[in-house]
């Protein structure tokens, strides 16, 4: 069964539920134009509601004495390592209040500060209590709820276990719809003049992530068959503290909050040592990858004969279980309590940098063809992600995303969908996920080099085989091919180390080679290729 059986249409096809996904159809609803969202799991499963920190925004008269929108921006370029776009950094931290403000009437409820007004916190990279949060430490969970709530009271309908396969295209590579398998592996059209890409990350690509199972890259893979260019793939950042099951842990492992370190909690070794003194001015506030690489360096050393966790001391912290109510219950689980013992922590995957690439409006390359969230590279993060700026970027890059699409409908310029051509279910290089977590894991997570990338790309070369995508899981698992493989190379042409990227083999930052990004796209025979950088400045 190759060809769709069944067809709905609309003005907007939204892949992902998540933060940017649900703010954009809310504002595409609110424009007037008929919205569909699918996702490929239940509506709530997605990346937005494990987001634990906060939303990082300079509110108008709720502020550190002397924070302001451009020392927002200064942060956010300090922490991108020098790859970050300016313009986008100054658009999206400025559109950041107004953001919050529509989230808050829409129904999301922060946490009040005891003198009024929002409790605040600071995270790595901050030079200001600027993080505003819900529910202690389950921001993203309550900034869920209430999108979810809001799309639900106002009608935007949500194809809930459908996957979204393959962009449908007209005869000149415009976008105009979006092939789907629903939960019985049936495939279907969505036919619409506008597709926005909303799906998320791609953390799967390791054995040991924040992320939830369905993080792998889906949006990345359909964004470059529909011939779209990457960017910044090489970028993954390392969230430095998720919590420490054990060796060898697999999948999702519940994250440790940065904002923790954020309340005066500090990384030590087994020996009691502090793990980030002397290592950076910020010491365990510095930038994510920053403490990442550093405790990285340090269990290589087995100190105290602990060599791959180290620990994290919050017992000073007054009231844990209130303030941070979903670590606590994460660490009581595990056999931990937070408030007599430190709690053992390590890197794990967490955020993609980069991404499909695309304007602070959304637009990519490909007319009709859309992106937000955590699957486009807007140029707000660079080398790396400062922390709290992810929610921040979904509301605002999702508005922007939905009114773009509403005034290019308006002018015209976007693709009927009756022009499309047939579709049939596209083959691709899916290769066996286990084999690629590992030596993703081994080689290409923090501290990679020449030869260790080589080996990845032979691994992916004896493990892949072309399959017609015609399940869920094949289509994870060829999204999931195709993102290790632009990851790595990228990262082996990229010699040197900047923010997230690291080698052993170019330890030192290269501003006057490698001061860029690098750009990926789909050569004819499907493989992920290194094109001009030219094209990233072109559209962001």
């Amino acid at each position: 069964m190759n060809t769709p059986l069944w067809e709905a249409r609309a003005d907007l096809i939204i892949v992902g539920t998540g933060v940017a996904g649900l703010t954009a159809a809310l504002r595409a609803r609110e424009l007037g134009l008929r919205v569909l969202v699918v996702t490929k799991a239940a509506g709530e499963d997605g990346n937005t509601r494990w987001a634990q920190g906060g939303v990082a925004v300079v509110l108008p008269g709720e502020h550190d004495e002397g924070d302001t929108v451009d020392a927002h921006v200064r942060d956010t370029l300090v922490a991108g390592a020098g790859l970050c776009d300016e313009a986008a950094v100054e658009a999206i931290i400025a559109g950041g209040p107004a953001a919050v403000t529509r989230l808050r009437e829409r129904g999301a409820v922060f946490d009040p500060a005891p003198t009024g007004g929002l409790a605040r916190t600071r995270e790595g990279g901050h030079s200001a209590f600027r993080v505003v949060h819900a529910g202690g430490d389950a921001t993203g969970a309550e900034v869920e709820r209430a999108l979810l709530a809001a799309a639900s009271d106002g009608r935007v309908p949500v194809l809930e276990n459908h996957v979204a396969v393959d962009a449908v295209r007209t005869p000149l590579g415009a976008v105009c719809g979006l092939l789907v398998l629903d939960g019985n592996g049936v495939p279907g059209v969505l036919s619409a003049p506008a597709v926005l890409l909303a799906s998320g990350g791609l953390g799967q690509l390791y054995q040991a992530t924040s992320n939830p199972e369905v993080a792998t890259g889906d949006g990345l893979a359909l964004a470059l068959r529909a011939g779209a260019v990457a960017a910044d793939v090489e970028f993954v950042q390392f969230h430095p503290t998720v919590l420490y099951t054990g060796r060898g842990a697999r999948g999702r492992c519940p994250l440790v909050t940065e904002a923790v370190r954020g309340e005066g909690a500090v990384l030590v070794d087994a020996t009691g040592a502090r793990v980030m003194r002397g290592v950076h001015p910020l010491e365990d506030l510095a930038p994510r990858d920053v403490v990442a690489a550093a405790i990285t360096r340090h269990m290589a050393g087995g100190p105290g004969g602990v060599d791959d966790h180290v620990f994290l001391d919050a017992t000073g912290i007054s009231d844990f279980a209130r303030r941070f109510p979903t670590v606590h219950a994460a660490c009581l689980a595990a056999g931990v309590d937070p408030a007599g013992e430190p709690i053992p922590v390590a890197p794990a995957a967490h955020f993609a940098c980069g991404g499909v690439v695309s304007d602070v409006d959304g637009r990519t390359g490909v007319t009709g063809l859309y992106a937000a969230g955590e699957v486009a590279r807007t140029g707000l993060h660079g080398a790396n992600r400062l922390a709290s700026n992810s929610l921040l970027e979904g509301l605002v890059v999702g508005t922007r995303a939905a009114e773009a699409v509403a005034a290019d409908l308006a002018l015209g310029v976007l693709a009927r969908p009756s022009a499309s051509a047939a579709v049939e279910l596209p083959t691709a290089p899916v290769a066996d996920r286990d084999s690629l977590q590992r030596v993703m894991s081994r080689y290409a997570a923090i501290g990679r080099d020449a030869e260790g990338l080589a080996v990845v790309g032979s691994v992916l070369d004896l493990s892949t085989v072309d399959r017609k995508l015609d399940g869920r899981q094949l289509v994870e698992d060829a999204a999931l091919t195709v993102a290790a493989r632009a990851l790595i190379a990228a990262a082996a042409q990229r010699e040197e180390s900047r923010g997230c990227h690291v080698r052993t083999d170019f330890t030192e930052r290269d501003d006057v080679r490698w001061q860029r990004s690098q750009v990926v796209r789909l050569n004819p025979s499907g493989q992920p290729v290194l094109a001009d950088p030219a094209v990233a400045r072109g559209v962001a």
